[in-house]
């Protein structure tokens, strides 16, 4: 009789509900190849994978079939060019405001205020995505406007995250996100968190903001929440370390 493995794979922690487990195992054995690997031996799979061997070795013949996986004649498994093809396929249909912008759009649902995505711009940082709350009373900053590079919850994270010193910054990266009130401005609070991109790259900061007398704390986790999502839907990873933001599934 088959082996009954004495306590659940890694690959079948991430299986999908109601999916095939065969499938699920597949692309769980292609997720735990990581930035900077080149071919890796059989025991390194089944180490990061959790599953025997044997399963392993059956997994990797589809893929190698599908060009998925290759085997080097050292007897170990690196990426194959399907990988390479498929990736470019998804360069060349990528947009990123098709993916930014819902999740502008669900965090504004969840907390009706105005939710922005950041990027450094020289020596100001830009708003390059914006969704207005829809309460009347909010601040008015427009989507391709350049803002301070040095004050506001979304200044501060792309600072703290690109490497800023001093002890305002320490403690963003510590607690993986910003909330101030008054920083840009005396009447208003933000709230910010870094978004990556693949290889821990910091692609941009997510940001709610709110006249200050409507703040709360629970903004925090909405946030949080959001830049997480946002960051796995770019097919980023957070760097070692960051709380709060994502990890791979």
């Amino acid at each position: 009789m088959p082996r009954k493995a004495a306590q659940v794979s890694e690959a079948d922690k991430h299986a999908a509900a109601g999916g095939a487990i065969a499938v699920d195992r597949a692309l769980f054995v292609l997720s735990v190849f990581r930035l900077g690997d080149g071919a890796l031996a059989l025991a390194e799979l089944a180490q990061r994978s959790g599953l025997y061997k044997s399963t392993l070795l059956r997994l990797l013949a589809s893929l190698e079939h599908a060009g998925l996986v290759q085997r080097h004649a050292d007897g170990r498994y690196g990426l194959g060019p399907e990988v390479a093809r498929l990736h470019a396929v998804y360069a060349a249909s990528f947009s990123l405001e098709a993916v930014v912008m819902p999740a502008l759009r669900e965090l504004v649902n969840v907390t009706r205020e105005s939710a922005a995505f950041h990027v450094e711009q020289g020596e100001h940082r830009l708003c390059l995505y914006r969704v207005d709350s829809p309460q009347p009373v909010r601040d008015h900053v427009r989507a391709g406007e350049l803002l301070p590079r040095d004050r506001g919850a979304g200044a501060r994270v792309l600072r703290a995250f690109a490497g800023e010193p001093g002890e305002l910054y320490d403690r963003i990266r510590q607690d993986g996100v910003a909330a101030l009130v008054g920083d840009r401005s005396p009447d208003l609070a933000g709230v910010s968190a870094p978004v990556f991109g693949p290889g821990g790259v910091l692609a941009g900061a997510l940001t709610l903001t709110c006249p200050a007398a409507r703040y709360r704390d629970g903004f925090r986790d909405d946030v949080l929440q959001a830049a997480r999502s946002l960051t796995r839907a770019l097919g980023g990873t957070a760097p070692h370390g960051t709380p709060g933001a994502a990890v791979p599934d």
